[in-house]
């Protein structure tokens, strides 16, 4: 299964099939399939947050009443929309699960809450329970209800044309007992948990689950070429042959109504066996050396556009507990970036998150720091000059921001300076070199920097004229474009380090596809040596473009920001009252 797809969920719940048709034995048996781009990293999210159990010697399953196994697969978009709009959990206290998860929010592995219209996390619904609804971070929609008698996995909600042929269907064809689940709606039961159908709106039928957020759902049989017999009676055939999975059990596919999508497997069917390569997706960097191509006017050729998306996850200083580690394993490399993303602001929509959709042509680096100078992975100590610098407290009474200017260069959509603008994130990665006789332009997408790097001699600007990103002058070595930049104005400072920073790139093309970017820090105010860092760039003009970086059209965060900084001002005047 390849691993450069995105995050996907598929559903199974596992229920018994007798030998004919019109099976009516309950289900004894339940399971949930998710796929997701790092399984490690979902079964965390499902035990922090749905208070589901790791399964021993099971890093891609967890049991929460029902198991759920996670699998890797391309995903085009969440649940919502397609016959299978989402699943469902209960909690004894609903308002106390979402006043939980509204405090976790969506840093780090977070949640996103959808809202009703007047702002609340939940509601009640007369003569049924009090719900809500939450998404996890890869696109699938989750109800949550009330339910004092019980915890754990609850139903699957099923969106239909014609929800009574529907259940009809399902109970025909796959068993189940027909009920009502409180006073509105109706469903089938499989032993505990339920299988409910509510109208698709008016208009076009319900997306298919291949390929979406719900992907499947799956129903338990004793034997597999008895249930093929069974259900050929019934015009209803596998598609393709049963394939076998970890254990000697097997699974097969049917499609059922409204375009979902169906597995049927057989008992101790486990998820199917994966294994992650680092070169899975995307090129690989070569071993043997690599000689550029060249422009018309004989200079090294990095024009095209490149992608920092494989780098997304790599620490810049090795982290204490991988120390003599040569390289991660492609499943932690995985885990790495997904928990970069989980770490950023995975609140947007999944569209905006490049390292998330499946549609990144690389697969995550192994790199275990970028930091390659000193050999430890780690940046020398700090002068005393910065460690007293960089203990000053912010503006701003009680450290809350005054104005803008008290907030960081990033939020206020200037500029993330050098070398920051040049280090990956969970979009807008696209990089774009173009070349001319004597220059070379560098375009960055993230907050839109375009630097001009004249390549031949000329002077360089006055000891009083500094800028935002320095002074660049760049020259040829064999190969690699060196480029040394000097005379920053220490308004965009990186680390601590300013108007001292001299700061050394080299840019040099390692492979057709390949750019390996590796930057020296020299500021002997901040640092007491020199430090180097590396990372590659994949070329990707096929499939990449740079769009415009339109940061603060329609962004309110710089008003809620300083809002939310005077509201705070104001309660704390009232705790001193």
């Amino acid at each position: 299964m390849n691993t450069r797809h995105a995050a996907l969920t598929s559903l199974a719940i596992a229920v018994s099939m007798a030998a004919a048709p019109n099976p009516t034995r309950a289900a004894d048996y339940h399971h949930v399939h998710l796929a997701v781009p790092s399984p490690t990293e979902a079964v965390a999210w499902y035990v922090r947050h749905m208070e589901c159990e790791a399964i021993p010697d099971r890093a891609d399953a967890v049991d929460c009443g029902v198991e759920i196994h996670f699998d890797a697969l391309v995903t085009v978009g969440a649940s919502p929309g397609t016959g299978v709009n989402h699943i469902g959990f209960a909690f004894p206290d609903l308002a106390d699960k979402m006043a939980e998860l509204e405090r976790v929010g969506v840093g780090g592995r977070g949640v996103r809450l959808q809202r009703f219209d007047d702002g609340s996390t939940f509601r009640d619904v007369p003569g049924l329970f009090a719900h809500g609804f939450i998404f996890d971070p890869w696109g699938t929609r989750i109800e949550l209800l009330e339910d004092p008698s019980r915890s754990g996995f609850h139903h699957v909600h099923l969106s239909s044309t014609e929800p009574e042929a529907t259940l009809d269907w399902y109970q025909s064809v796959m068993g189940g007992e027909r009920a009502r689940f409180g006073e509105e709606l109706d469903g089938l039961m499989y032993d505990n948990v339920w299988l409910l159908v509510s109208p698709h709106p008016e208009g076009a039928p319900p997306a298919p689950t291949r390929g979406r957020a719900v992907d499947h759902i799956g129903f338990l049989v004793a034997d597999l070429d008895e249930a093929a017999g069974v259900m050929s009676q019934a015009g209803i055939a596998f598609e393709g042959e049963p394939e076998a999975g970890r254990t000697s059990a097997r699974r097969a596919f049917v499609a059922g109504p409204d375009s979902v999508a169906l597995a049927v497997v057989e008992p101790g069917w486990a998820g199917r066996e994966t294994t992650l390569l680092a070169t899975d997706a995307g090129p690989a960097v070569p071993l043997e050396p690599y000689t550029a191509p060249r422009t018309p006017w004989g200079a090294p050729d990095l024009q095209g556009i490149w992608t920092g998306d494989r780098a997304h996850g790599i620490p810049l200083e090795r982290p204490g507990d991988l120390e003599g580690v040569e390289a991660l394993t492609p499943e932690e490399a995985a885990a790495r970036r997904e928990r970069g993303t989980l770490g950023s602001i995975w609140g947007y929509e999944r569209e905006w998150r490049d390292t998330t959709l499946g549609l990144v042509g690389s697969s995550p680096s192994t790199q275990v720091a970028m930091v390659i100078d000193p050999p430890d992975g780690r940046l020398p100590p700090l002068t005393p000059e910065a460690q007293a610098r960089m203990s000053g407290g912010g503006r701003g009474r009680g450290g809350l921001p005054a104005g803008p200017e008290d907030l960081s260069n990033y939020v206020r959509c200037i500029t993330r300076g050098l070398p920051g603008l040049m280090m990956p994130g969970i979009y807008n990665n696209g990089l774009q070199i173009v070349q001319g006789p004597g220059h070379v332009a560098i375009t960055k997408e993230m907050i839109h920097e375009t630097r001009i790097v004249p390549t031949e001699p000329r002077p360089r600007l006055g000891e009083n004229l500094t800028q935002w990103l320095g002074d660049s002058r760049g020259r040829w070595e064999g190969d690699t474009l060196v480029v040394e930049v000097r005379g920053f104005n220490g308004r965009a400072p990186y680390r601590g380090s300013g108007e001292t920073l001299t700061l050394i790139e080299r840019y040099t093309r390692i492979g057709p596809d390949i750019l390996e970017y590796r930057f020296t820090v020299d500021d002997p105010s901040t640092w007491t040596r020199p430090w180097t860092a590396m990372f590659t760039f994949d070329k990707d003009d096929s499939q990449y473009e740079l769009v415009e970086y339109a940061c603060h059209e329609g962004n309110y965060g710089m008003t809620n920001i300083l809002t939310g900084a005077r509201a705070r001002e104001r309660a704390g005047e009232d705790e001193e009252r």
